[in-house]
């Protein structure tokens, strides 16, 4: 199905509402308006009914893949579903229509969540504070790189330089050099692992932080890192734990007992909430005690007259947000903790777990993987015996949109060829896994059999081929009467 820009569907004189008359007469706008902000002519907006733009938006919903639609296996990015209970909790006027100027008295119950979630993910994680300001991933990443950074300074020590694997996240490095430091890169060993020898050469008197996602980006558990958390240590450095990967550890694994001394968590990832074309995210900070004077402000702290923001913060990184974070965010992971507790996060963990080596073994004979594994939530596969029939990793995914499944995250990590990264997530049941297990099969045949199906693919969506790279170079985000006119 083709679907018509809102624009293509319109029809000189369709109106979808009425308005009344303006009281203000036209010689008093006049004078009340400026002519240098008046328009010229009238606004260009489609001409529709209210049936015509439910259906336009209706059916534009129905082109998309979502996590409510069908599979989404995306690795590192976790796509799982998300309990609707937690979507009425944060649609809860009280909660949904608070304005964030809000005098702090009258802000008592949002507040009073906020604390609880900080509590909460402050014994899942170990740590003794945290922020919940970072609106994102990334930029708790740099909340964490700047506390980082401020604490050597404050300790009077010249350190700059934050050592990454070469299996990171791209945010890694950006969040570093935008906090003022240098990224140090270092290989991981054969078994897809830090390497302490490498890891060794490396260490030194400017070493700020190793900056390590566990489980890594390959799906594996960094089984030496206590190991690796005692030579950053000795050589005077921080762990910083990129916890995008906490989908794994929760109820399992606190990453403080692991050696970390700050983290950042993805509640948009692992605590609920939709997550996937731009947000909306959150990514709380959580710290050591000796770190907590370096968190940004406002903090979230709690006295006689109950909760309050406090600014006094001499040795904060400064603040991270127009306001508090992305409250809505916080609302729907904390009534996920709540409603879980204790004993169903761990249930999570295992069966994410439990999920992804359960397609690892199904699938590896007829892919290759680069580490044989076990994995923990998610794995990698690499599509390099397919390229020697021509059919890359992308086109096994755009393959895959041909049967309703929407593709696994392609090309990363980078140091696998072809990488296919796929995380099942927990939320999936044995037939849905199945399903995908086949539709991966079939497509490693027709790679032998019939390359060309697979290459041309896919062949059952509105959108088959663009030019990709034209795309990013020539980015068209509006309607012009031009356009219509061609």
């Amino acid at each position: 199905m083709i679907e018509k820009l809102i624009f293509e569907r319109s029809r000189p004189g369709v109106r979808g509402a009425f308005l009344p008359q303006g009281d203000v007469p036209r010689r008093g706008l006049e004078t009340l308006v400026p002519a240098g902000l008046r328009r010229g002519r009238e606004p260009m907006l489609p001409e529709v009914s209210e049936p015509e733009v439910v259906r336009h938006f209706t059916n534009l919903s129905t082109l998309n893949h979502h996590v409510d639609k069908g599979f989404y296996p995306l690795g590192s990015c976790t796509m799982k579903y998300n309990p609707k209970i937690n979507e009425r909790m944060a649609s809860l006027p009280g909660f949904a229509l608070l304005h964030p100027m809000t005098p702090e008295a009258d802000a008592q119950g949002a507040l009073e969540l906020m604390g609880l979630l900080q509590s909460l993910l402050a014994e899942i994680t170990g740590f003794s504070a945290v922020t919940l300001q970072p609106a994102a991933g990334a930029q708790g990443e740099l909340a964490g790189m700047l506390i980082v950074r401020d604490y050597h300074r404050d300790r009077g020590e010249d350190r700059d330089e934050v050592i990454i694997p070469d299996s990171a996240h791209g945010t890694n490095p950006a969040s570093v050099r935008i906090a003022g430091l240098k990224a140090v890169e270092i290989r991981s060993n054969a078994a897809g692992q830090i390497d302490p020898e490498a890891l060794a050469k490396v260490l030194g008197p400017r070493t700020a932080a190793l900056m390590v996602t566990n489980p890594n980006t390959l799906g594996l558990f960094e089984s030496g890192i206590q190991e690796v958390a005692a030579q950053v240590h000795e050589a005077g450095g921080l762990m910083y734990l990129d916890g995008a990967n906490m989908n794994a550890l929760v109820g399992l694994a606190r990453p403080r007992d692991m050696g970390f001394d700050l983290m950042h968590l993805n509640l948009h990832k692992t605590f609920s909430s939709p997550h996937g074309g731009g947000g909306p995210g959150s990514g709380p900070v959580a710290v050591r005690e000796d770190l907590e004077p370096f968190l940004p402000f406002p903090v979230i702290t709690r006295g006689e007259n109950g909760y309050r923001l406090d600014y006094d913060r001499p040795k904060s990184v400064g603040r991270l947000h127009g306001f508090y974070g992305n409250f809505g965010v916080m609302v729907r992971a904390t009534a996920y903790l709540l409603s879980l507790g204790a004993s169903g996060l761990v249930e999570v963990s295992r069966n994410a777990i439990l999920n992804a080596n359960y397609l690892l073994a199904r699938l590896r004979d007829a892919y290759t993987v680069k580490v044989p594994g076990p994995c923990m939530h998610e794995f990698v596969l690499s599509a390099v015996r397919q390229k020697r029939r021509g059919v890359r990793a992308a086109d096994v995914s755009k393959r895959l949109l041909d049967f309703g499944i929407h593709a696994p995250t392609t090309y990363f990590p980078l140091i696998v060829e072809e990488a296919l990264m796929i995380e099942p997530t927990e939320t999936e049941s044995k037939e849905t896994l199945d399903r995908f297990v086949e539709v991966m099969l079939e497509i490693a045949r027709e790679a032998e059999e019939d390359p060309e199906t697979v290459k041309s693919a896919p062949h059952q969506t509105p959108v088959v081929r663009p030019d990709e790279a034209r795309a990013a170079r020539e980015l068209k985000l509006r309607w012009t009467p031009e356009d219509g006119a061609a």
